[in-house]
């Protein structure tokens, strides 16, 4: 029962989660300068493709960007330390 917590267990730190997140959100953005800037060269399909990518771009990267981490990813309290009963009525020392 008294399982060791392993430091390979723990969730990634919350400076270590935002930086994921600006990452992915710039990476789709950039994407959607890139079709903004290629609607004035293309024709065709590829306007219409680089268009749709212009305008939908934006609300991906939010949804990628609130994405958090992996379910399952919360600490467990380790199993030496447990909570402490006190019956009604016991006095504090």
């Amino acid at each position: 029962m008294n399982q060791k917590q392993s430091i390979t267990s723990l969730p990634e730190s919350p400076q270590d989660d935002q930086r994921r997140r600006v990452i992915r959100y710039s990476v789709a953005m950039s994407i959607r300068v890139a079709c903004v800037i290629a609607c004035f060269f293309a024709q065709g399909w590829w306007l219409l493709a680089c268009v749709i990518g212009a305008l939908v771009l934006p609300y991906i990267a939010v949804v990628i960007a609130n994405v958090g981490g992996k379910e399952g990813d919360a600490v467990e309290r380790p199993g030496s330390i447990l909570p402490v009963y006190r019956a009604p009525g016991a006095h504090h020392e």
